[in-house]
């Protein structure tokens, strides 16, 4: 705005014009001054307000200013005022068509005329020009008026020489403007005007994309003789213009290089190769061999952008031919070099063209196409797009089973010479004879991977066919070979052109696994009916007849196991095993059966882990036969005590306890030891089942294992059986990522060696000679750090001793005496010597690694037998063998404080600490009958409170409190049902404590509360206290009188502080009201009265905070109290706590007001002392701002330095005299005039009134410019 303001002030004869504009409605004015806020919002409203406001006035003054200030304002040097005045004045033209817009043209003309401009204001006229033109344009009403059309672009074509400003703007417009006229326009208007600009179309990219607009609105116009007039040839796309548009290309890939988008005249240019038929032609010759034969950057960039918007535009054989060319190898290069970090990623833009192109297509043929070719791209066989690549969710059902199906044959017949595989420089150099099984291998495992993760994608449109059938496929594969075809088995049809080998065969083993869970969380294929939608559960892992997925797998497997004749074995099963899976396929049958009759969901979770044991048969069978078999007898003998239960109700409970629930419980804990996250969800699941079943010996089985003390015995050796690799993975995932569920995992391994295979620069073997050398070093700086081995040294002194190389006094050089030959042996001697010591520190460190793993093992191993104590407490949190986990979860809680710090530790410290407060302690439901174990509770209370009061770590102290709470809790048990009166029955519940020995219990907390009040360090806290009082009103008042007595007698002014919080807190409770209700409430509060008085009687003069906090609290307890006794007229005498109060003031000074400060006041208000008034004094104020001296301004001369300057009276203000020299502060007087006037100079040019006087202007213009041209310098420097 202050360009426009100058420039009304420069045009001072116009006062009736200054005048009227003085005069008009705020409201009115202030719709300009939102126009220049930077805020979008506002500027939109303004415009929509300043519309309505001209609507509704319709003056033709307003319109008038209305239209002066919008064409001022297109210049404004606010960047983001111009848009905002450019929107207002195209929707003013476009709300009133009585304005002309060639008087509006005429108007951004002559007010934005670059021949009449100051130099300075040059960038702002030309943007003034530009949003002028726009606004123009946004009025919609220029396609009526071709001579303002014509203007417009004219005017637009004068601005194209400034690019340093406006860039490719007035060409985007002139673009803009094109794409709305009318043919008629443009034949007639403006073809004469644009011929220059359609002529030199193959100069730069603007004007080559205004010739395509142009062919693309007029064709009419622009018929092939005119283009041949234009431009010398009647097409665009030729063999002599390729070389023309590939250096248009390349300039507008560099154009873009930071917006990374794809230039649109690149892509019209496309769609006009398909329209004049040369595609091939401008593909082959323009991109190929113009735009990638440059260095790696934009220009590549730009054909991989152009790659993928080609996809919806071409035919299903043009797809074929470009995507199996020299952009999409360069493609692959570049996604394999782009894993680095600090380089940029075109493969999430490719991700969107692809998946837009998919989404929009409808043509399965095209959708394959463009999906075998992106799995065809590899780097010595491994595809460079993911295995888990999401754009396979858009493809037609028919699309995706021709996609499953070509996955499967390459599996089987991998065709290497179907491939577009590309090897990096590196890779080229390194090549060995074994590469062929290398490549196989690596695509076969990139196939397996690609079809487990389709199954995992739920959003992925699929049959049970195609899952079946999936699974199938990677199932026969894991574990068996095909020995001869048959028909019933339609996997031995496909013969395997290359063996599958071991490496290929763990990779199918474990996604094999991770398919398995994926099948177990699937959903229903088919979508349910209204009705039962709304009604029943979403229900996983089963198909649509309810039959579970492995159970049609193991069905499978089963066909394999009794077709030797076709099919062999890679692991056969022995007889023992053979018959251990035949009774568990017997005993699923047996359950399913049942499962029809009644559907429980104990029955479904024993189904899925007999099911889920066998499948693991293929993958460890010497581990889980005994598991398979004691989980046989289990099943038994559970059906079997379920008859006996409905034979003999009347038994005892003692007799009803199934033995087969522990057997149970360990194999789930064995299990549990497996590297399976399916196993452990499984686990979960039965073990919710027979929570109601599970005894005291298990429950204390599972506690075993959390025990600390055993982290180094049988159940370290339990988890420590597993393989190398498993344990490797384990190490890798924190908690429950497991290798048998995780192919991820394998992409990034796969990724990452390509990466590093991936590097085309030639210093790669030096800097693989560096790293190599960093490690030597490593290794002589660890061998340094070391305490040498004296073993070590003695054999080292023997080597040295026998070839007489061990200096002495006497020799002055031992190298002199030894001839070569003795050289050798010496030197043969020391290489073996340090080879064997090299390898016991390496073998130490084997062991360190080894023990490190197996505690991480362990370690991760209690975190999920933690979660059969999560589901134990959620089924059944109001059994009494709830009871029975406070302690251990405590000593996990508290022995995990202590422990190593390390990621592994903190989540099992966290998972603990969550299950005990949230799963426990604040569980709705508890055990509400106790029985015979009142004794046990309460002694277990009492060792509760007493470790809490010995711990050093506040934290867990609190877990011990609130374990106490919890254990009072279960003591007291569900309150009496309610009487017929209302008052009886409140007081009843109020003073209910079940089974609680309230005297013995309060005599705990008592002990427990004085420790708090006489320890100087305690890990007890008042808010502890505080939950005890609210949840236990009777032990509160039962305690009240200890908490007062500390009042005066804490061992520090800070625990007699708390006492007062205590006390406050326990007279403001309503419960605590109505049980000391009457002549206990007042004895009380005469007790409280005297404390509070010697409490306030021991105060001393002083400063010190924490004795001011324990006033603060004292004063708040006394502030509730008199409040209550006046309320209820209680008849206690406050006299001498008064007479204290008086005092206090004299004893602490209240410096400034505060908290403690107000408190008083409000507590003596109650005795009818008010609050006095303070007067504030200005002139005391005054007279100090004016002894305070100024400080001296940085950054001018001194005064002797300064030049002496004459007293001009012009200089001086009218009306006043100039003071006298010799009279006191006339230089302070002069000095501050001074300042006063050059502010007063620098308003004029602002408000419009400018100085008389010149000599004053010259003046202030050269003490000030000066500084502040230093001060703009300063920016520029930096």
């Amino acid at each position: 705005m202050s360009v426009e303001m100058v420039e009304l002030t420069v045009k001072a004869p116009e006062p009736a014009r200054t005048a009227w504009v003085l005069q008009q409605n705020r409201v009115f004015l202030d719709f300009f001054w939102d126009l220049a806020k930077p805020d979008q919002e506002i500027r939109v409203k303004a415009v929509e307000s300043l519309i309505q406001y001209l609507k509704t006035n319709n003056k033709a003054d307003e319109h008038d200013y209305t239209i002066k200030r919008l064409v001022d304002g297109l210049s404004h040097t606010r960047e983001t005022a111009r848009p905002g005045f450019s929107l207002a004045l195209g929707h003013v033209l476009s709300a009133f068509e009585d304005i002309s817009l060639q008087s509006i043209l005429d108007r951004i003309k002559e007010k934005h005329n670059l021949q009449t401009v100051k130099k300075k204001l040059v960038r702002n006229a030309l943007f003034g020009n530009l949003f002028g033109v726009l606004a123009l344009h946004q009025s919609g009403r220029l396609s009526k008026e071709p001579l303002v059309v014509l203007g417009c672009v004219q005017l637009l074509q004068s601005l194209t020489q400034h690019r340093q400003h406006l860039k490719d703007l007035p060409s985007k417009t002139m673009v803009d403007i094109l794409t709305e006229i009318p043919e008629e326009v443009f034949e007639e208007v403006l073809l004469t005007t644009l011929k220059t600009d359609l002529a030199s179309a193959f100069s730069t990219p603007e004007q080559m994309q205004l010739l395509l607009v142009a062919l693309q609105r007029f064709p009419q116009t622009l018929k092939p003789k005119k283009l041949k007039k234009l431009l010398g040839s009647s097409t665009i796309i030729n063999a002599d213009n390729i070389p023309k548009l590939t250096e248009v290309l390349k300039t507008a890939a560099n154009s873009v290089k930071k917006e990374c988008v794809l230039p649109t005249v690149a892509l019209d240019l496309l769609k006009l190769s398909l329209k004049e038929d040369s595609f091939q032609l401008f593909w082959s010759k323009a991109i190929i061999d113009g735009m990638l034969k440059q260095q790696p950057g934009p220009t590549y960039y730009l054909s991989f952008r152009l790659l993928g918007s080609a996809l919806p535009l071409l035919s299903l054989e043009q797809l074929k031919e470009v995507l199996s060319g020299e952009v999409m190898e360069r493609y692959g290069e570049h996604v394999l070099s782009a894993q680095k970090p600090d380089r940029f990623k075109l493969a999430p833009e490719m991700d969107v063209y692809v998946s837009d192109f998919l989404q929009s297509c409808e043509d399965s043929d095209k959708q394959l196409v463009v999906m075998v070719a992106f799995s065809s791209l590899a780097n010595q066989g491994y595809p460079v797009v993911p295995s888990v690549w999401k754009v396979v969710q858009h493809l037609q059902p028919a699309a995706l089973q021709n996609y499953v199906l070509w996955l499967k044959n390459m599996f089987t017949r991998p065709q290497l010479d179907q491939l577009l595989d590309f090897s990096t420089r590196k890779q080229k150099v390194n090549q060995e004879e074994q590469e062929q099984k290398e490549v196989v291998f690596r695509l076969r495992k990139w196939i397996v991977s690609r079809l487990t993760a389709i199954i995992d994608n739920h959003q992925v449109k699929k049959q049970e066919d195609l899952i079946m059938d999936v699974a199938r496929f990677v199932f026969f594969h894991a574990f068996f070979s095909t020995k001869k075809a048959t028909e019933d088995i339609t996997e031995t049809r496909e013969k395997l052109s290359v063996p599958v080998d071991e490496k290929t065969r763990t990779a199918l083993v474990t996604s094999f696994f991770g398919l398995l869970l994926s099948m177990h969380h699937l959903p229903l294929t088919e979508d349910p009916a209204e009705g039962e939608a709304v009604s029943q559960k979403r229900v996983l892992g089963v198909t649509a007849d309810g039959t579970l997925w492995i159970h049609h797998v193991a069905q499978f497997a089963q066909l394999l196991l009794h077709q030797p004749k076709f099919v062999q074995s890679s692991r056969p099963f022995s007889a023992e095993q053979k018959q251990a899976w035949d009774s568990m396929m017997e005993s699923v049958a047996k359950l399913s059966k049942k499962a029809k009759k009644d559907q429980t969901a104990e029955s479904k979770a024993f189904q899925q882990l007999f099911l889920l044991v066998g499948m693991h048969l293929f993958k460890a069978p010497e581990e889980l036969l005994d598991i398979m078999k004691d989980l046989q007898s289990c099943v038994d003998n559970a059906q079997q005590t379920k008859t006996k239960k409905k034979k003999k109700k009347p038994a005892t409970d003692k007799d009803e306890e199934p033995d087969w629930v522990e057997v149970m419980v360990d194999i789930l804990l064995s299990l549990l030891s497996q590297p399976s996250r399916h196993i452990r969800q499984v686990c979960k699941t039965v073990f919710s089942s027979i929570c109601p079943h599970v005894t005291a010996a298990a429950l204390t089985a599972i506690l075993d294992v959390l025990d600390p003390e055993t982290d180094n015995e049988e159940d370290g050796a339990m988890i420590i059986t597993d393989d190398n690799t498993d344990k490797t993975q384990k190490k890798k995932s924190k908690d429950e990522y497991d290798d048998d569920d995780d192919d991820d995992d394998d992409d990034e391994e796969m990724e990452e060696t390509s990466d590093e295979d991936s590097d085309n620069d030639e210093d790669d073997e030096a800097m693989e000679e560096d790293e190599e050398e960093e490690d030597d070093e490593d290794e002589e700086e660890d061998m340094e750090g070391q305490v040498v081995d004296q073993s070590f040294r003695l054999e080292l002194m023997k080597v040295l001793q026998q070839q007489d190389a061990l200096a002495t006094e006497e020799d002055e050089a031992s190298d002199e005496d030894l001839d070569d030959e003795a050289m050798m042996k010496l030197d043969k001697g020391l290489a073996a010597l340090f080879s064997e010591q090299k390898k016991k520190s390496q073998a130490k460190k084997d062991e360190k690694t080894k023990l490190q793993r197996e505690k991480s093992l362990v370690r991760d191993f209690k975190i999920k037998v933690l979660d059969l104590i999560e589901v134990f407490l959620a089924r059944q949190a109001g059994s009494p063998l709830v009871l029975g986990l406070v302690e251990p979860l405590l000593l996990l809680i508290d022995r995990g404080m202590s422990s190593d710090s390390n990621q592994q530790e903190q989540d099992f410290l966290r998972r603990a600490a969550d299950i005990f407060r949230n799963q426990l302690c604040r569980s709705k439901v508890y055990c509400r009958t106790v029985g015979d174990r009142q004794g046990e509770l309460h002694d277990l209370l009492h060792k509760l409170m007493t470790k809490a009061q010995k711990l050093s770590d506040s934290s867990v102290s609190l877990y011990y409190f609130s374990a106490s709470l919890y254990v009072m809790k279960v003591l007291r048990g569900a309150p009496p049902p309610a009487d017929t009166e209302e008052e009886k029955t409140a007081e009843s519940e109020l003073r209910f404590m079940g089974n609680m020995d309230v005297d013995r219990v309060s005599a705990v907390f008592r002990d427990a509360l004085t420790s708090y009040m006489k320890r100087r360090k305690s890990p007890l806290t008042t808010q502890m206290f505080t939950d005890l009082f609210n949840r236990f009103p009777v032990l509160c008042v039962n305690l009240l009188d200890t908490a007062v007595q500390h009042i005066t007698s804490g061992v520090r002014e800070h625990q007699q502080g708390q006492a007062c919080v205590l006390v406050l807190r326990a007279m403001q409770s309503r419960e605590v009201q109505k049980l000391l209700s009457g002549a206990p409430w007042t004895e009380l509060s005469v007790k409280v009265t005297s404390q509070l008085t010697e409490s306030l009687q021991q105060v001393s003069e002083t400063e010190s905070k924490v004795v001011k906090e324990k006033v603060l609290k004292v004063l708040e307890l006394c502030q509730y109290l008199v409040k209550h006794v006046h309320h209820q007229k209680l008849s206690v005498d406050l006299e001498p706590l008064q007479q204290v109060l008086q005092l206090l003031p004299t004893v602490i000074s209240f410096k400034k007001t505060g908290k403690m400060e107000d408190t008083y006041w409000a507590v003596v208000k109650h005795f009818g002392v008010v609050k006095p008034k303070v007067e504030k004094i200005k002139s005391d104020k005054d007279a100090d701002k004016a002894a305070v001296p100024k400080k001296k301004k940085k950054g001018f001369l001194p005064e002797t330095k300064k030049r002496k300057k004459r007293n001009n009276p012009v200089l001086e203000p009218a009306g006043e005299r100039p003071a006298p020299a010799d009279k006191p502060g006339v230089n302070k007087g002069q000095a501050k005039k001074k300042q006063d006037k050059k502010s007063k100079q620098k308003r004029p040019a602002a408000q419009g009134t400018a100085a008389a006087n010149p000599a004053k202007k010259s003046r202030t213009q050269s003490e000030s410019n000066p500084a502040k041209k230093k001060k703009k310098k300063k920016p520029t420097q930096k």
